[in-house]
């Protein structure tokens, strides 16, 4: 596994990267084989953590009974969080499809413990988000290894934690970072489902990137960069 990579194998890291979505529906009744599940939570294993203090936990649901105790903390969120917007954008927001949890194979809760491996930790002594960070790392590494093998993976994020860390009996000190479902889909779209609604655009890259200092989008040193960068390259 050490070594450069070839052609081959950049264009397949980069199709993973640029073909991955946040897949609410599509989902079909296919289970996933219990060795492409493995080698997936291993890739997510194998993510950079600060101080390499690892301060994952995956905790795999396939219960039904479970998966719908959650996906009623998904019900009250949605209805409590479309309170903070207006019509027309409250009803199109209700309108959308947020969550697979009861439609696909199996339902992950990734999760973060500060005490992993004591309270000093290399590198969070100064900047404490970077345990929650690395855990991100992990699922950045879950979700486009599931790609690679075709699996659609979704994120819930309208959840209530308290109600994971209840419903998941979870210890108190253990954060839940990530609710995601996992399963076969039927096809992955060209754009992101947000993006397709017409909910928010895909920001250029241009628009993101800053040299030398915030907010200066033109740097004589990085003319060359600049004039890729505003080029927009899009590879999806």
């Amino acid at each position: 596994m050490i070594g450069d990579f070839s052609p081959e194998e950049k264009d397949g890291f980069y199709k993973a990267v640029f073909s991955r979505r946040d897949v609410r529906s599509h989902f079909t009744s296919e289970p996933i084989d219990e060795k492409i599940l493995t080698r997936i939570l291993n890739a997510a294993h194998h993510a950079p953590s600060v101080g390499f203090s690892q301060p994952w936990n995956f905790i795999l649901v396939k219960n039904k009974d479970v998966r719908k105790q959650v996906r009623d903390s998904f019900d009250r969120e949605r209805l409590r969080s479309s309170t903070l917007v207006e019509d027309p954008k409250r009803s199109k927001y209700l309108s959308l499809r947020l969550e697979g949890i009861l439609d696909c194979a199996v339902n992950i809760c990734i999760t973060y413990d500060p005490t992993k491996f004591g309270p000093f930790v290399i590198g969070r002594s100064s900047i404490p988000e970077t345990g929650i960070y690395s855990v991100c790392c992990a699922i950045q590494n879950l979700w486009l290894a599931a790609r690679a093998e075709g699996i659609g993976v979704g994120w819930v994020s309208i959840l209530s934690n308290s109600d994971l860390k209840k419903i998941l009996e979870i210890p108190d000190h253990v954060v839940p970072v990530a609710y995601l479902c996992l399963g076969h889909v039927s096809n992955f779209a060209d754009k992101p489902d947000l993006e397709s609604a017409g909910w928010l655009p895909r920001l250029g890259l241009k628009d993101v990137v800053f040299y030398e200092k915030w907010n200066n989008d033109n740097d004589p040193d990085w003319q060359q960069v600049h004039q890729m960068i505003i080029s927009n390259l899009d590879y999806a």
